[in-house]
């Protein structure tokens, strides 16, 4: 039986939105995914936008609370 993602639209759409808000130089953690794009899933659209090229770093921040998370921002590729 083949693996089928159900969701598979859904993700195209997530993966634009994210690749678009990161674009206009925002950063975004998984909360903000969940509550801006309805994305539970931040990593996986951040690793296929990093298969499709663009270059995304990870940085673990602090949140007030004390919980270290996870960023991504997109970084500038030109010189």
């Amino acid at each position: 039986m083949a693996n089928v993602n159900d969701n598979e639209r859904e993700s195209v759409s997530q993966k634009k939105r994210i690749a678009a808000w990161l674009n206009d130089g925002k950063t975004l953690t998984q909360m903000e995914a969940l509550y801006k794009f309805g994305c539970f899933r931040l990593a996986s659209r951040i690793n296929d936008l990093r298969n499709d090229g663009m270059n995304i770093k990870t940085e673990k921040i602090t949140l007030s609370n004390g919980k270290i998370v996870a960023q991504y921002r997109k970084l500038d590729t030109a010189l």
